[in-house]
């Protein structure tokens, strides 16, 4: 049997982007669907996309598609305290990026030094003009491979 991998910390993170909690975000049982998970890792790449090369990347002549995402979970996350995302990117290929997302919430909104959930999300490149059922293309646009190689570690 396997050990759980240690939690990632704040230090392995480049770029933050804070955002708040809603009340619609808690499920039933009164914390963070797992759904919403999957929209915050969303956010944080795109997000961090749109702010570091300043124009609209779905108007690229290539874009990212999600063609793999997952979730870590460490603990519970939830309404009203805010969330900080922590941004890192492992690969930079020659049509894909590979992202790991970290989020963190600590009470009353102050520091939380480990990871409450670790994300992975890997863009791919497509033809925008030929829609998302295309096949991979190369190269990565310019200004998003400008964007993401500070975020290499």
């Amino acid at each position: 049997m396997s050990e759980r991998p240690d939690r990632p910390r704040r230090g392995d993170y480049v770029a933050w982007r804070r955002v708040t909690t809603r009340w619609r975000d808690d499920d039933a049982y009164g914390h963070l669907n797992n759904a919403t998970y999957y929209e915050l890792f969303d956010t944080a790449v795109n997000a961090h996309l749109y702010d570091a090369t300043g124009t609209d990347v779905r108007r690229l002549p290539r874009i990212g598609l999600v063609a793999e995402t997952s979730c870590r979970y460490f603990r519970e996350l939830g309404f009203p305290e805010p969330i900080d995302m922590g941004l890192v990117v492992d690969k930079v290929g020659t049509s894909s990026i590979v992202y790991r997302i970290g989020l963190f919430q600590g009470p009353d909104g102050g520091p939380e030094e480990e990871a409450a959930a670790e994300g992975r999300f890997v863009h791919v490149y497509v033809d925008n003009t030929r829609g998302a059922g295309e096949r991979p293309v190369a190269p990565i646009p310019d200004e998003i491979r400008a964007a993401v190689e500070p975020l290499l570690r």
